[in-house]
């Protein structure tokens, strides 16, 4: 007989206890985790090499043996498993536990390389990151730095905790589509490609061979040591640069229109791949108040704003100290982006006005902001002098700021306390951006059914991105939010069939002014005018 759970109700509960498979599979996880903190403490391995694999393989097979005990002894769909009550997944000792740790390794990553094993001028690498030494010679024919180390445990975590999300909802077929989606662009786009291609140019200067990253989200493409290593990159570098700008006003904008935010939030993007992943037993922290709504517009605003100036201020340094390299000159290359974002606010005015909502209204008026911002550099900046301030050091403000703390020590450090989205939510100017294209240029969008609502908040509980899901569900709303990643979560766990994630026409895409809510109308006269 099938020793699957039949008790479908919705009170009952599964026992806390971990059966023998969860058992081994946590032993495995933890012998192959207990070999890089030995590899951190500077222990000597007499065969790095085996030994790097045995901790690879054991952590890999220790997530399949886990999330096999976990997930194939219950029926499929989402349950009740008491997210709320457990110590690592509502915000308990062992929450706060893996966030400090989290963060922590992010600060000596990005400051103190050295803590991690770096050799640092031309001394031998050490630690975990000499432990690293063989798979990077392998891929990239270089030793390893902090950065393949990172490039890999990103990568191993995506695989890993990708298979047990794949069992968690293996009864949705749109979610076992993303996640191999996204474990396969982080695996071969993100990670082994541009290693290998590194292997193959080892005689160029490095410039980044990803084909998943692309401004503004890899804020440093358009600096001047990036783009001088692209230009003087041959063929490759030449079609790194035309692809990642080909990327941001074609095939981005094309890909939006049709599917919406998500072809890259959820089916590409490598924060993303980690946040669905990794971050999954952490989504339903994400706050969902209307305060959170607020602050949100700011933050990821305020970001997209530092992001397009400090890159409109390092290209015009670019430009001004080298004129050989460059086929526009500085002013022209500030009128253009000035006419662009002006032609394009002047668009989003005459045609989408009736569609703008605050979200929306908040780009726009960021997009105001860079126009006089701009106009200001133009007229009141010297070469590197950018409104009286270095342009090299704003690069520098953004990058410790926006490109570390942010994105990387707040942004996945803190997924046990904050969800699992803080950084795409609050600060990614990329989502900013493609967020604007869904709400107003996109067929995409989630239908819902009010009539079949029995509001029991699944949608709303898991939704990472802090959408109150159900309060459109209620009223019959099409959900057609500047924030949403179309992860399908909300869709996923509604126990009646009530959303529906579409790609239609833009005609009644946006249905907020349909919504009769109580007596806001009366009937009889709604029926008379008609």
């Amino acid at each position: 007989m099938s020793q699957l759970d039949k008790n479908l109700s919705i009170t009952s509960s599964h026992s806390n206890e971990l059966n023998l498979s969860q058992k081994i599979g946590l032993t495995q996880g933890f012998v192959g985790l207990f070999i890089l903190v030995l590899a951190f403490l500077n222990i000597s391995f007499p065969n790095k090499t085996l030994w790097l694999i045995t901790s690879i393989i054991s952590i890999l097979s220790g997530v399949v043996v886990y999330a096999n005990g976990t997930y194939l002894s219950r029926i499929a769909g989402i349950s009740n498993n008491g997210v709320f009550h457990k110590s690592i997944s509502n915000k308990g000792i062992v929450a706060w536990s893996i966030g400090i740790i989290l963060t922590l390794f992010y600060i000596a990553l990005y400051w103190f390389p050295k803590y991690l094993g770096l050799g640092e001028n031309g001394n031998k690498n050490m630690g975990i990151i000499g432990f690293f030494d063989p798979l990077s010679l392998l891929l990239n024919g270089k030793v390893a730095s902090q950065w393949f180390v990172y490039g890999t445990l990103y990568t191993i975590a995506i695989l890993g905790l990708g298979y047990k999300f794949i069992l968690k909802y293996r009864h949705n077929k749109y979610q076992l589509v993303r996640t191999i989606s996204v474990m396969f662009f982080q695996l071969g786009f993100a990670f082994l490609i541009p290693e290998i291609l590194e292997k193959l140019n080892p005689e160029k200067a490095y410039f980044a061979k990803s084909l998943t990253n692309m401004w503004p989200l890899n804020y440093y493409f358009f600096n001047d040591w990036h783009l001088k290593n692209l230009l003087n990159g041959g063929n490759l570098g030449m079609f790194m640069l035309l692809f990642g700008i080909a990327m941001i006003f074609i095939i981005s904008p094309i890909l939006t229109y049709f599917y919406g935010k998500r072809w890259y939030c959820s089916w590409v993007c490598g924060c993303g791949g980690l946040a669905e992943t990794a971050g999954d037993s952490f989504r339903h922290l994400s706050n969902s108040t209307q305060k959170a709504w607020k602050f949100e517009r700011w933050s990821i605003h305020i970001v997209l704003a530092f992001s397009f100036i400090m890159t409109i201020a390092v290209v015009f340094t670019f430009l001004s100290d080298n004129p050989a390299l460059s086929f526009i000159t500085k002013n022209q290359f500030i009128y253009g982006i000035v006419g662009f974002l002006v032609v394009f606010t002047g668009v989003l005015f005459v045609f989408k006005r009736n569609d703008l909502d605050t979200d929306a209204k908040f780009t726009i008026g960021t997009l105001i902001s860079i126009i006089i911002v701009s106009l200001g550099i133009n007229f009141f900046s010297g070469n590197t002098n950018i409104l009286f301030i270095d342009s090299f050091k704003l690069r520098e403000w953004y990058g410790f700021a926006i490109g570390s703390v942010f994105s990387g020590v707040i942004g996945v450090g803190f997924y046990p306390i904050f969800g699992n989205r803080v950084w795409c939510r609050f600060g990614c100017p990329m989502a900013a951006i493609l967020g604007l294209q869904q709400r107003l240029f996109s067929k995409f969008r989630i239908t819902t059914n009010g009539g079949q609502c029995i509001s029991c908040g699944n949608c709303t509980t898991h939704c990472e991105m802090g959408i109150d899901v159900r309060s459109y569900a209620q009223k019959g709303e099409n959900i057609v939010r500047s924030s949403c990643v179309g992860c399908g979560i909300c869709s996923a766990v509604c126990p009646r069939g009530v959303l529906k994630l579409e790609n239609a026409s833009e005609k009644g895409r946006i249905n907020s002014n349909d919504i009769l809510l109580g007596n806001d109308v009366n009937l009889l006269d709604l029926i008379n005018q008609k």
